[in-house]
């Protein structure tokens, strides 16, 4: 056989090594991570006839550069290795010239018996005869090596075993990132729903980023496997080099987004309305807790201020990462409950209590004692399984240190658990609620039909503050005493699993007059629409209950709301007739989106379908606008820089004119570039009309 045959044959027997090794981690779930990488270290192995693979990943302590060993394949080496990770190995003292050569980019290729007496003797102790030692480098840093041992044999690895496995080696720690990186990622997913939707798709883009190289490694390694000239082959392994080398910049950047610093992390300060931030968060777990039909509870202490400053997504975020992990370990049928308490409350400021309770798997001890560690995660499976911790609970902790509280866990192993966070926010001095909107001479009276305590004392509690008059029943047959012992109720509030279509039925053929019948369940809408109709049904309300609904509910069932002159001194509040904005979006369907939310103010909205254009129109007529909203993401001129143009245009409205960033990207550092570069605010994607209005209002009074 000649060379260029061999040298074929051996370049596809290391292509098909690369193909399978890849194949075993990007099949592998988190959880199998370690045992793919394992296998995948074994094929590579197995390809350049090695007995051993090492995976080192540096790190520097008082200056110094270590390197810490954190995987080996070993099989057939002698001496074994065993389970035993070396850690904290000094370049400079053990490694003597190895930081200098490894950070050139050079591999090290070498007989031990060549190599300076101190290796020698270190590495023949290991039974290694010769060794190739291969430098990784992330984002042109040197993060560590990956080493290949030959115990057999005295030999120098080929050119083309130290090119592809340069690349493999490339390719492993790829892949350890993008598991560590998917493990945050699924966690800070799991918060970030009840953050922002703008987060969440900022999450969602990101896992489409990082399986787009990942696709590109696959198929290109299929066409360098498959094809026939050398050239084809080079072609093949540069694309994998390109999407590696992309994909690394992509977990690099998220990982710099998603990694909380202690010294590079603070909270924003804004008023928001409490139950909608629980409302939000709620909507979020729901379906999770839907699919698993487990029941969940939610109890909200009435005294809690409606209005608080603080943080609210970072709270949202606290809050839904401990209920997504008490539903994700509590088994089909099991409960999850959310109590939330005011513990003490002074002139503008209040301390909540806020326990997430499960019947889960529980965690013990020993996992409660790492539970709270940054970037700790659990070494084997069982811990993984049953309590290993990632990056959501770590930031969780952080949050609720820097609002002034604490995070606790109670649990026993098999008997759930309750994870349990105080937080200091404030409040206004006056806590004036809004739940009444009805104008009637005599009282209301309500009826609340259901089994759970909790919900009855959630209706007495309404209708206290809402001053009505409440009657609560445990099942139909008490609830038809109370009937026949009242003339009539102006609502009736249900649950239907204790019959309440029929129970609807009899209310409205006995009552002389009108009865507001509404259902009250924790099953969806849609599964009882068809009955509830038929039986004069006049609405739905779906469990968990929040005041604000049943409030709303009775406001528009029973009350004789003020609607005339309410809805007047509204649409003269929300219209902007002869004022003038320019709307920067590159996206057609976004445009129409603001146009049609906009519609009703009747303010006049210019578009430019890019950076270039705003700043051409601004130009052009500056005291036409009074407003701009700007995209960020524009192809050609961004937003900022659109921004900077504009404000350095010269004319006395270009210094003044409100500017606010329309972006999905939320994040504090993101918002501060924006506002540097002479931005007055910004508003989320999608888009909501409530927060396109408040800023309307805010900046064009």
């Amino acid at each position: 056989m000649d060379s260029d045959a061999t040298e074929r044959e051996q370049r596809n027997r290391l292509f098909n090594a690369v193909n399978t090794a890849i194949a075993y981690l990007l099949q592998a779930e988190v959880d199998q991570f370690e045992s793919a990488l394992w296998r995948s270290m074994g094929v590579l192995a197995d390809a350049v006839d090695a007995d051993r693979v090492r995976l080192w990943r540096n790190f520097r302590k008082d200056g110094k550069l270590y390197c810490t060993q954190i995987y080996e394949w070993s099989e057939g080496a002698v001496p074994s290795q065993g389970t035993p990770i070396t850690i904290e190995v000094p370049y400079d003292e053990n490694l003597p010239g190895w930081e200098e050569k490894l950070t050139k980019n050079e591999c090290i290729n070498s007989l031990v018996r060549t190599m300076i007496p101190k290796e020698v003797v270190r590495f023949s102790s290991q039974g290694i005869l010769s060794i190739l030692i291969v430098p990784v480098f992330l984002r042109n840093e040197f993060w560590g090596f990956v080493g290949f041992n030959d115990c057999h044999r005295e030999r120098l690895f080929t050119s083309n075993e130290e090119t592809i496995l340069r690349s493999a080696s490339l390719l492993i720690t790829n892949a350890l990132m993008r598991n560590e990186m998917t493990q945050q990622l699924t966690t800070t997913m799991e918060k970030a729903f009840a953050a922002s939707r703008a987060k969440s798709q900022f999450l969602s883009n990101m896992s489409h980023e990082i399986r787009t190289p990942l696709n590109a490694i696959v198929g290109m390694t299929a066409i360098g496997k498959s094809a026939r000239d050398i050239e084809k082959k080079d072609y093949a392994f540069e694309k994998i080099e390109i999407a590696s080398t992309h994909l690394l910049g992509v977990i690099n950047d998220v990982l710099d987004v998603s990694k909380i610093e202690a010294n590079k992390f603070d909270l924003s300060n804004v008023e928001f309305n409490f139950e909608k931030l629980i409302k939000k968060v709620v909507s979020v777990i729901l379906f999770r807790i839907n699919e698993k039909r487990q029941t969940f509870k939610l109890h909200l202490d009435p005294n809690i201020p409606e209005i608080l400053f603080g943080d609210d997504q970072r709270l949202a975020q606290v809050i839904t990462n401990l209920l997504a992990n008490a539903t994700k370990f509590t088994p089909e049928s099991g409960s999850v409950s959310l109590h939330v308490r005011l513990l003490n409350k002074e002139k503008t400021s209040c301390k909540l209590q806020v326990a997430v309770t499960d019947t889960g798997i529980g965690i013990s001890p020993e996992q409660q004692a790492q539970l709270f560690m940054p970037f700790k995660q659990a070494e084997n499976d069982t811990a993984r399984k049953f309590g290993g911790t990632g990056l959501g609970l770590a930031i969780s902790k952080r949050i609720v240190e820097l609002m002034n509280g604490d995070i606790w866990i109670e649990s026993t192993l098999g008997m759930g658990a309750t994870f349990t966070f105080s937080v200091k926010l404030g409040c206004p001095a006056d806590d004036e609620r809004t739940l009444v909107d009805m104008e009637r001479t005599e009282r209301v009276r309500m009826l609340a039909v259901d089994d759970d305590p909790e919900t009855l004392e959630f209706f007495k509690v309404v209708a206290q503050r809402m001053n009505l008059t409440c009657d609560t029943a445990v099942d139909c047959q008490e609830a038809l005493k109370l009937l026949n012992c009242h003339e009539r109720y102006d609502i009736c509030f249900i649950d239907p699993i204790m019959d309440g279509i029929g129970f609807s039925r009899l209310v409205t053929a006995t009552q002389t007059e009108k009865t507001a019948l509404i259902i009250v369940s924790a099953h969806d809408w849609n599964s009882i629409e068809q009955a509830a109709k038929a039986a004069d049904v006049d609405g739905f309300l779906q469990k968990p209950l929040f005041i604000s609904d049943v409030a709303e509910c009775i406001n528009n069932h029973v009350g004789m709301q003020k609607n005339a002159e309410r809805d007047a001194k509204q649409k003269r509040k929300e219209s902007f007739q002869g004022r003038r904005i320019l709307l920067a979006e590159d996206m057609e369907i976004n445009r129409e989106i603001v146009l049609t939310l906009l519609e009703s103010t009747h303010i006049e909205i210019d578009c430019a379908c890019d950076g270039a254009e705003a700043v051409r129109l601004f130009s052009a007529t500056p005291d036409r606008y009074d407003m701009i909203f700007m995209d960020i993401q524009m192809p050609g001129m961004d937003g900022v820089e659109a921004t900077r143009h504009i404000r350095a245009f010269g004319s006395a409205k270009a210094e003044i004119i409100p500017i606010v960033a329309m972006t999905a990207n939320v994040f504090r550092e993101e918002v501060e570039l924006y506002l540097k570069a002479g931005m007055n605010d910004h508003i989320g994607k999608p888009f909501d009309y409530n927060e396109l209005l408040a800023k309307l209002k805010l900046y064009l009074p």
